[in-house]
């Protein structure tokens, strides 16, 4: 009978509270630089580098990739945020000389390089790939990413005629003078 009384349970109590030991302070505004701009194309990939010292490939994360246009500019860049982090893996501008290459043995990824990729704080040159879960996703990718290739290079057409007309009319000042 003893035996019977040092084998009691003890019934765990279902509503078990505990005072946290310090509070946080919630954050109300998280600026990720995004604000000023517009989001034209979203859509969730896995993003590689090259890296060359070992001649592999390495992941450097799973996200949404977007391009984002610029409000006050129109320049379009390219960024990928990691999923559950948020941190970014890929951030870019858009340029004309970027060539849109498919990887060799899938038809849903995409390779490219890169002159100054600032994911990690400090432009890098790199070589990127990115993965759809299918075709048809990657394909619109590609569509999108030459389209945003036209509209950046447009801005920089606009750039340089403005640039000589300005320096034709200071020609025309200098001849008046």
């Amino acid at each position: 009978m003893s035996d019977a009384k040092n084998t009691e349970e003890v019934v765990a109590s279902p509503d078990v509270h505990f005072e946290p030991v310090c509070k946080l302070e919630q954050l109300t505004d998280i600026k990720t630089l995004e604000e000023e701009e517009e989001v034209l194309f979203k859509m969730r990939a896995k993003l590689f580098r090259f890296e060359k010292t070992t001649n592999e490939w390495k992941e450097r994360g799973t996200g949404d990739v977007k391009f984002l246009k610029h409000k006050t500019t129109g320049k379009v860049r390219l960024i990928m945020r990691r999923d559950k982090t948020l941190k970014l893996c890929c951030n870019h501008y858009i340029t004309s000389d970027m060539k849109l290459n498919p990887n060799v043995g899938s038809d849903r990824s995409w390779v490219w390089s890169v002159v100054a990729d600032f994911a990690e704080e400090e432009a890098r040159q790199e070589t990127l790939a990115i993965r759809f879960a299918n075709s048809e996703n990657a394909n619109k990718f590609k569509a999108q990413f030459e389209e945003c290739q036209k509209m950046n290079s447009e801005l920089e057409n606009k750039k340089e005629e403005k640039k000589e007309e300005k320096k034709e009319e200071e020609k025309k000042e200098e001849k008046k003078e």
